[in-house]
């Protein structure tokens, strides 16, 4: 029986060409199937996503300039004895307040007392010299009298012969000795006297360092944490006992460029542009983000400028007559020194940081997005200052900056028409 003979529809001439035949129909197959899905992926493609957009605005505003500060007393005294001493009692509790004059702590005085009572015992003492040398004058006095009178005397009577030139010789010289005696006892008298005033400094020396031993604040303000313990023998080159710091004004010290200062200084008198640095009033922003309520004025800048950073130390002071700012604090101080005429403005939230820079994303005439470096100036209420990098009618994104990528397509919305609408 014959089997019957099947063509393959494949093949059309010899096995080596039918081999040849797969591969071609492999690639066929495939460029249909990619043709399939990318008329799928296009009939499923999404339309670029909506994002609100600002345009940059060029407006005058307020010339803000701000700083990173910290706070001080405008004086910080550092309490030390006068005298050495154990020290027996503290009189304040730490971080009170404190006048000028309030005692603070107490040296044992017993050493002091026993100083005082031996200066005492030594005026006395001087004082009985002193009688004891006004007696002998009064006695030098008396003989000098008496050996005068015997001269008077003898000068007639040896004239007439009447005694010999060696009795006149000696009352001659008994009235010589009589004054010297006189003389020394008066300077015996000068001596006692100024024994007495020796004695009498050394006592007053005494009765101070007896009220040394009670030492007392030197200045009105906050007494910090005692740095010394009871019993500890303490002095004159012993480390300070505490620290009273005048904390109303506060000082808040900062620096500024050399450039800063004589923008500040050249502000002109009375006009519109700005005040002069001695009317600036300034503001101080605390680690909480809260602003201090009241304001402060310019207290002193330093006499020169530090050659290795070019800036210049500031002290500003503010009334601080709750104590609420301490020695040690930080802030940022700001002021409002005149103001920058055509400056270009976007919102806060236009502004992304990244590592350390600053970008914007303007949306191009084509609706493409274009991730923008910028240079930022001083902050205005919810606008941001940009120095460089936008020009006057560049758009940019308002929010979600941080969903979209540089160069992909974008749906612009007016960012300031939506948001009157959703307040409507």
């Amino acid at each position: 029986m014959t089997t019957p003979h099947r063509t393959n529809p494949i093949s059309t001439g010899s096995p080596r060409q039918g081999a040849r035949a797969i591969p071609l129909l492999t690639l066929a197959c495939g460029a249909l199937a990619l043709a399939a899905c990318g008329r799928k992926e296009q009939a499923h493609a999404m339309p670029p996503p909506p994002v609100e957009v600002v345009q940059v605005r060029q407006q005058d505003v307020p010339n803000v300039r701000e700083w990173v500060a910290t706070m001080d007393g405008l004086v910080n005294a550092q309490v030390r004895p006068q005298v050495t001493g154990y020290l027996v009692r503290q009189l304040y509790r730490n971080g009170d307040r404190v006048s000028r004059g309030t005692p603070l702590f107490q040296i044992d005085t017993r050493t002091l007392q026993a100083a005082v009572n031996e200066a005492k015992a030594n005026v006395e003492q001087a004082r009985g010299h002193l009688l004891e040398a006004q007696g002998q004058v009064q006695n030098a006095e008396a003989q000098r009298g008496k050996s005068k009178l015997d001269l008077n005397r003898a000068r007639p009577l040896a004239a007439e012969q009447a005694i010999s030139r060696q009795e006149l010789d000696d009352a001659v010289q008994a009235d010589l000795v009589a004054a010297a005696q006189v003389a020394s006892a008066q300077a015996a008298v000068s001596q006692a006297k100024s024994a007495i005033d020796a004695a009498q400094a050394k006592l007053e020396t005494a009765r101070l360092n007896l009220g040394f031993a009670t030492v007392v604040s030197p200045v009105d303000g906050i007494a910090g944490i005692n740095a010394a313990q009871i019993g500890d023998l303490v002095g004159p080159q012993s480390p300070a006992l505490t620290i009273v710091s005048t904390v109303d004004p506060i000082l808040v010290s900062f620096t500024f460029s050399e450039q800063e200062y004589l923008g500040i200084r050249r502000l002109p008198e009375g006009s519109d542009a700005g005040k002069r640095s001695s009317e600036l009033e300034f503001s101080l922003q605390l680690t909480d983000g809260s602003t201090y309520p009241l304001k402060g004025k310019l207290h002193a800048v330093d006499r020169n400028v530090d050659i290795k950073t070019g800036a210049i130390a500031v002290q500003v002071a503010f009334p601080n007559p709750r104590g609420e700012l301490r020695p040690g604090g930080f802030g940022r101080i700001s002021t409002v020194a005149g103001v920058d005429h055509g400056a270009l403005t976007v919102p806060q939230r236009a502004i992304s940081e990244i590592q350390g820079a600053y970008l914007v994303a303007v949306v191009t005439p084509e609706n493409t997005i274009q991730l923008r470096p910028v240079k930022l100036g001083a902050a205005v209420g919810p606008l941001r200052v940009i120095k460089e990098g936008l020009q006057p009618g560049d758009r940019v994104v308002a929010e979600g900056i941080q969903k979209i990528r540089d160069g992909m397509k974008v749906q612009p919305q007016p960012f300031e028409t939506r948001a009157e609408g959703a307040s409507r």
